[in-house]
């Protein structure tokens, strides 16, 4: 099977647009850090109308692919996780917490099988663009009002200060991907524009003092900087510049993040007691090896319930540097304690494949501006997924939707940006 679907478009397609469909998704993609109830309404929406043009068209996107097969397996993960939860000990958050992985991986989905023109997915990517800098804006203002109750720079829709980050972080290298990609083209007002977003952009996700999140967007930048630079080398200019100027301004102006960092380092605690959150992740994935304790249900792990499980066992339970957590603050040891290794094996099989396919289909230094814009903005997806996810856990709610959405608009590209 080919890892990226290749099928000609049919001329009927190609002659009747859904206008409908479309809107609905840009509205997706709008709402989504802004308002919870037209983001909810957004997606269902857009899920029922592709439905009813794919039955109408009788066409769903072509023939299966491997990359149908891995997505259908990833989100059927998550229900065989959750029915093997009600023959253990915790029933609570799974069922809800396999709805969510439908809700993003399903998105990816229909995005890939949507056969949308490339500027309709310059539209989608548009308007995630947008809605940041609309979602920014409402942040600062409810920040320094003191409106909203963290006292933090949040996103309204995303919410917690780690989680905006991560959302921040994907969609700092989504535009950088649109600049680095597009700056030779535009006029001089476009260029200032579109560099004092970035520039915002960086300044913000710095402000959220998520020392994770930060850290894998600027990894972000550099890693596109370099992808791009047999086109031309101006973007790892700037992305030195940028990260330097950060970085001596934080210092300067002694800033959250830097004090934040102090402070941890003077208290011996620099992963903020994430290391005994961890052991206490791995050691309930010890009891529930295959199937873990069920999707958002780690908050369920407590010392009580450890004490009991070996108990049961005939073994004693030392809670020494065994910390509980509502999460793992860690994607991949919250996967394993939730989802065992059964889960734990198709969200790794997913993202090795993003990766693989990122690096096989990158595009030529003389590609489009398109194929640049959309390949950096869904390699900035995972690098951020992967990289925050060492210390938070990403890849749920909002800035799941984010990474699946940038996967399912890369995958979904015209056939002729495609090799088969």
């Amino acid at each position: 099977m080919a890892l990226i679907h290749s099928a000609p478009m049919p001329r009927a397609w190609k002659e009747s647009r859904f206008k409908a469909e479309i809107a609905l998704l840009v509205a997706l993609c709008f709402f989504l850090p802004l308002l919870e109830a037209p983001k909810n309404l957004a997606w269902l929406a857009y899920g029922a109308v592709w439905l009813a043009n794919r039955i109408r068209s009788r066409d769903f996107g072509g023939r299966w692919d491997a990359w149908d097969t891995l997505l259908a397996a990833w989100i059927a993960s998550g229900f065989v996780v959750a029915g093997a939860a009600q023959f253990g000990d915790i029933q609570n958050g799974e069922w809800g917490g396999a709805m969510d992985l439908l809700r993003y991986a399903s998105i990816a989905w229909l995005v890939k099988r949507g056969r949308y023109s490339a500027q309709e997915l310059r539209w989608a990517l548009g308007a995630l663009a947008v809605s940041a800098l609309i979602g920014l804006a409402v942040g600062y203002f409810r920040m320094w009002t003191g409106i909203g109750k963290s006292g933090r720079l949040q996103l309204y829709s995303v919410g917690h200060v780690n989680h905006t980050a991560i959302y921040l972080a994907m969609v700092l290298g989504l535009w950088a991907a649109w600049v680095f990609a597009a700056y030779r083209s535009w006029t001089p007002r476009m260029r200032v524009a579109g560099t004092a977003f970035l520039a915002i952009l960086l300044a913000s996700l710095a402000v959220t003092s998520s020392r994770g999140a930060v850290g894998a967007g600027i990894l972000a930048l550099f890693l596109l900087a370099f992808s791009i630079f047999r086109r031309w080398s101006a973007p790892l200019k700037i992305t030195v510049i940028s990260t330097v100027v950060l970085i001596g301004s934080a210092v300067l102006v002694d800033s959250d993040l830097v004090r934040k960092q102090e402070r941890r380092e003077a208290e011996g605690n620099p992963l903020s007691h994430r290391d005994s959150i961890w052991r206490m992740g791995i050691a309930a994935w010890k009891e529930q090896p295959w199937f873990g304790v069920g999707m958002d249900n780690y908050g369920q792990i407590t010392h009580e319930r450890m004490q009991a499980w070996r108990a049961r066992d005939g073994k004693s339970y030392d809670p020494k540097g065994l910390m509980p957590f509502v999460h793992a603050h860690s994607l991949y040891v919250n996967t394993l304690a939730e989802r065992g290794i059964v889960g734990f094996a198709a969200l790794a099989a997913v993202l090795f494949a993003w990766g693989a396919a990122l690096v096989r289909y990158r595009p030529a230094p003389s590609a489009p501006d398109g194929d640049w814009i959309l390949w950096g903005a869904s390699a900035s997806g995972l690098i951020v997924t992967l990289g925050a996810g060492l210390f938070n856990t990403s890849l749920h709610h909002e800035h799941g939707i984010l990474a699946a959405l940038l996967l399912g608009l890369w995958l979904g590209r015209p056939e002729r940006h495609l090799q088969g």
